[in-house]
């Protein structure tokens, strides 16, 4: 899936996976050594998160249900915990520098397109 900043006309993330289950959500990036490049992971339903465990730093947008940022955090890092954000729905754990590459602030709407792929190449 990607995710685009419509307000800023930016790419947030390429290849953002989702976690929508109740052991995808608890793993959520737990056991990875990094985030590449415009990779991500969209936690949702999620008001907050943590980073115990992790290895790496990462950004943070929380939407709400029409994925309207309502929250950032930049520069998040291991051993963690963000506080509870009542208006978001869903959270989009990102690379570290994502959100100021992307230009994205509180308030920007983002678009999640699902992923498209092309005859021949494998899902």
């Amino acid at each position: 899936m990607r995710a685009l900043n419509v307000t800023r006309g930016t790419v947030v993330g390429e290849q953002i996976c989702v976690a929508d289950g109740l052991l995808s959500r608890m793993i959520g990036l737990l056991g990875k050594s990094s985030l590449a490049p415009g990779a991500g992971l969209l936690i949702r339903p999620s008001q907050g998160v943590h980073t115990i465990g992790m290895m790496f730093t990462i950004d943070l947008l929380f939407l709400d249900r029409n994925f309207r940022v309502t929250e950032l955090r930049q520069s998040l890092r291991p051993f963690r915990m963000t506080g509870l954000n009542w208006r978001a729905q869903s959270v989009l754990e990102l690379p570290v520098n994502s959100i100021e590459l992307s230009r994205t602030a509180i308030g920007d709407q983002l678009v999640i397109e699902p992923a498209v792929f092309l005859p021949g190449n494998a899902a």
